[in-house]
């Protein structure tokens, strides 16, 4: 066994033990002491197991992309709408990597722990260290995720915060010009009120938590970054015309 496959495998080993210590931490807070509902988790039947890139709204730190974890290890066993029981933790699908900031990350021990489990660290173009920055794009951070798209599925939240119906970042769509993946929506609610800020702390129980997968975008890659833009955000429920729709959005707003 050549170095290189001996390394592969070594890292497959720890991404699979982080999945399942994460799983089985985070399961309780999705499953038993809140209702978790799944939507749409048809349209990742089928998809290949590279170049596809999920998009989606933003509510905490951590909880968001744990909860899509335990959907992709759920649907490899053959589940639809609901977890049921997490033996599929035995066995996760790791083939998935997402988009997280350098300064969450490196937060603490918790936080560098789940960074094994496929984490990809970016600069933050809107905020660093607590003051509003507007940087350009990173062409390292960008390089990080094409290559990662290459072999995997990628998650990416193109707002970059969890405030609701902040501006989506250029970069998603330069990204999806380039690589041309399929391109996922997914639609998330109830996260913010279950969790606090970070996604780590359960705070509230007995709240419907809801995942909607949207079918693939039909996506214009020649089309002007700005246009693609528009689109994810409007895919992924965080545009304007969504804004002041119904009580829900307008209840999360002011929180």
């Amino acid at each position: 066994m050549s170095k290189i496959v001996q390394r592969i495998f070594r890292a497959n080993l720890v991404r699979k033990a982080v999945f399942l210590v994460v799983g089985v931490v985070s399961y309780p807070g999705l499953a038993l002491f809140n209702r978790l509902r799944i939507k749409g988790a048809a349209h990742l039947k089928g998809l290949p197991k590279e170049k596809v890139l999920f998009v989606s709204n933003h509510q905490t730190y951590f909880a968001d992309v744990i909860t899509f974890f335990q959907i992709f290890c759920a649907i490899k066993w053959g589940k639809t709408d609901r977890l049921g029981l997490p033996y599929y933790l035995l066995n996760p699908f790791t083939r998935v990597n997402y988009v997280a900031a350098v300064e969450t990350m490196k937060d603490n021990l918790l936080t560098r722990l789940f960074l094994l489990a496929g984490g990809i660290t970016v600069k933050r173009t809107w905020r660093a260290e607590g003051k509003d920055v507007r940087r350009g794009l990173d062409p390292s951070d960008t390089r990080k995720i094409v290559r990662a798209l290459e072999r995997n599925w990628v998650i990416t939240f193109p707002q970059g915060t969890t405030r609701p119906f902040a501006p989506g970042r250029k970069g998603t769509a330069l990204i999806i010009k380039e690589v041309r993946p399929i391109v996922i929506p997914i639609v998330i609610s109830g996260f913010w009120r279950a969790f606090n800020k970070k996604g780590l702390k359960l705070k509230k129980r007995n709240t419907r938590l809801s995942v909607e997968f949207k079918a693939p975008l039909k996506i214009d890659y020649e089309a002007p970054a700005e246009q693609i833009m528009d689109q994810i955000m409007d895919a992924i429920e965080q545009s304007r015309t969504y804004m002041l729709k119904g009580k829900h959005h307008r209840t999360e707003s002011i929180n």
